[in-house]
């Protein structure tokens, strides 16, 4: 089958690092399903994989966690799937299940837990493989496209979301919105926040007035009031101050990203006195995931989607990293049809 791959030398997505390669269609373990990929979101952490801001797990590694596909076979021990079911892949992969992060309900914390196009090849393929007790049955209604990105910028803008405790009808600020803050941004509006939206993009901007926010402005400027919680989204430590100065007393600064460049010294008079909070956000719970997949439907958050062919997976990397789409990219598989 054709895959794609993280070369040898990770490093700038548009100077090859991702290759196009033919792999051995993979066989599911005892505990897993073999997946036929119908659809891939395109993430912001596959570029840091490919580029190599996140640290070579699996060398050769097939990016792509936001996998919408069909079971094609199922391992000797599997239960509760059938071939030809729809299936969805997310990024986390497999934890221990009997340390004591995931024991107390926190296994997004556990120190083996494994990740899909980090530690295992993922959706940038035809077939990809997933344990059956970490795939996710998927609500009907949304075609595959539509629901792709669902599966992390969804779910972890989601956690985010629920990490920044904003507290009911509460001002959020978002900075950046590209496929994880405009489907947090739906579910915020859909419980009574008021949303502020702080990005460079003009689309992104629109995007974030069409949705219902109450303003949209470059992150240069502050929002029009003080904020109870924030979330960054973008990958730029430069913007903790700035968000930090921005809310209000008691209010809590979330960091969704999986990488985030430096952040500059932080005066602590000015951006954390006044009870304010930064706090980070890792992974997610098949919990969040669940919980999230059930409000989309309840809610019916849409993402803004803008499909590739899985053969330029590349050109899609390329685009997201220079922000030439608002929403979120899907890869479609032109491969195995």
């Amino acid at each position: 089958m054709r895959a794609w791959a993280v070369g040898e030398r990770p490093g700038p997505v548009e100077h090859g690092s991702l290759r196009f390669v033919e792999k051995p269609v993979p066989v599911p373990a005892r505990d897993e399903l073999l997946v036929r990929v119908r659809a891939c979101g395109v993430c912001r952490t596959d570029l840091h994989v490919s580029e190599g801001d996140l640290p070579v797990h699996r060398p050769g590694v097939t990016p792509g966690h936001e996998v919408v596909g069909e079971v094609a076979d199922l391992g000797t021990a599997v239960t509760g799937w059938a071939v030809g079911d729809r299936v969805g892949v997310a990024w986390l992969r497999r934890t221990d299940g009997d340390c004591g992060y995931c024991s107390r309900g926190a296994e997004n914390l556990c120190p083996r837990s494994e990740y899909t196009g980090w530690d295992a090849d993922g959706g940038y393929t035809e077939y990809t493989t997933v344990p059956a007790a970490y795939a996710h049955h998927l609500p009907a209604g949304l075609d595959d496209v539509a629901l792709a990105p669902l599966l992390c910028a969804g779910i972890i803008g989601f956690r985010a979301l629920r990490r920044a405790s904003l507290p009911p009808g509460g001002r959020l600020g978002l900075y950046g919105f590209g496929g994880s803050a405009h489907l947090c941004a739906q579910v915020a509006l859909a419980e009574g926040a008021r949303v502020h939206v702080l990005t460079r993009g003009r689309a992104a901007r629109r995007l974030a007035l069409d949705l219902g926010a109450a303003s949209a402005r470059d992150v240069d400027e502050a929002p029009p009031e003080p904020l109870d919680s924030a979330i960054l989204f973008a990958p730029v430590g430069d913007l903790v101050p700035v968000a930090l100065r921005a809310l209000d007393r008691g209010g809590v600064l979330a960091v969704a990203g999986i990488h985030l460049s430096d952040i500059p010294p932080l005066r602590y008079e000015r951006e954390l006195f006044y009870e304010r909070e930064l706090r980070s956000v890792t992974s997610n719970t098949r919990a969040d995931a669940r919980e999230f997949l059930d409000l989309a439907a309840r809610y019916d958050v849409r993402a803004t989607t803008h499909t590739y062919p899985l053969s330029e997976a590349a050109r899609a990397l390329t685009d997201l990293k220079a922000g030439l789409f608002d929403g979120a990219a899907v890869l479609v598989n032109d491969l195995n049809r």
